[in-house]
């Protein structure tokens, strides 16, 4: 609210700062029981005569109090947060050389595929066993060249057990000389690699 009178003295007394600092404590309100408080300004225009008095109540500084501090931290969060780089995004590592192993077994059909997978997995000589169905192999045993349907197994397990894991064919495989090779695995997702060492240990 503005308003304009005239004062007895000609010159009062030095008006305060243009621009007081801001009460700690206002005073007034619903919780003082008291009004809402009021902050007067001086002004004397040039040349004397006239004066105004702006009269700022306690609820507009407020306002303007809460209003701005939230948008001064939000502005300062989203300034810190376009200066400071993103996390590293994990990537894959390597393991350690040698700790686990992608294993192959090739089956004459899936109902004997199954069975194996399973009993590795329940041995804990697998994590996991991927059935690969429908697969053509091509190869030379006593002198001849066969063809043949098969289904193939895709092993994940640790290096180490590898050699039980061989035994175990052996001795469930029907074949006479069944398939077991195994190849290091040296990167992968590393959560992926803990838990084929977890389920795998013995």
């Amino acid at each position: 609210m503005t308003s304009q009178c005239r004062h007895s003295n000609p010159h009062p007394p030095p008006p305060p700062p243009r621009f007081p600092p801001l009460p700690l404590a206002l005073g007034g309100g619903a919780a003082g029981g008291g009004g809402a408080a009021r902050v007067t300004w001086w002004r004397r225009p040039r040349g004397g005569g006239r004066c105004l008095h702006m009269h700022v109540t306690a609820a507009v500084l407020a306002l303007v109090t809460v209003t701005s501090v939230p948008l001064l931290q939000a502005l300062g969060r989203r300034l810190l947060s376009m200066a400071t780089p993103p996390p590293p995004v994990p990537t894959a590592v390597p393991s350690d050389p040698g700790d686990l192993s992608a294993a192959f077994v090739t089956c004459p059909n899936e109902t004997v595929a199954k069975e194996l997978a399973r009993a590795m997995v329940e041995k804990r000589l697998a994590a996991c066993v991927n059935i690969l169905p429908h697969v053509t192999s091509i190869y030379s045993w006593q002198g001849k060249l066969e063809e043949d349907g098969e289904v193939l197994l895709m092993i994940k397990t640790r290096s180490s057990r590898v050699p039980a894991l061989a035994a175990f064919v052996r001795s469930a495989h029907p074949y006479e000389v069944p398939e077991v090779v195994a190849v290091p695995v040296t990167q992968g997702n590393p959560p992926y690699l803990q838990w084929v060492r977890d389920s795998t240990d013995p």
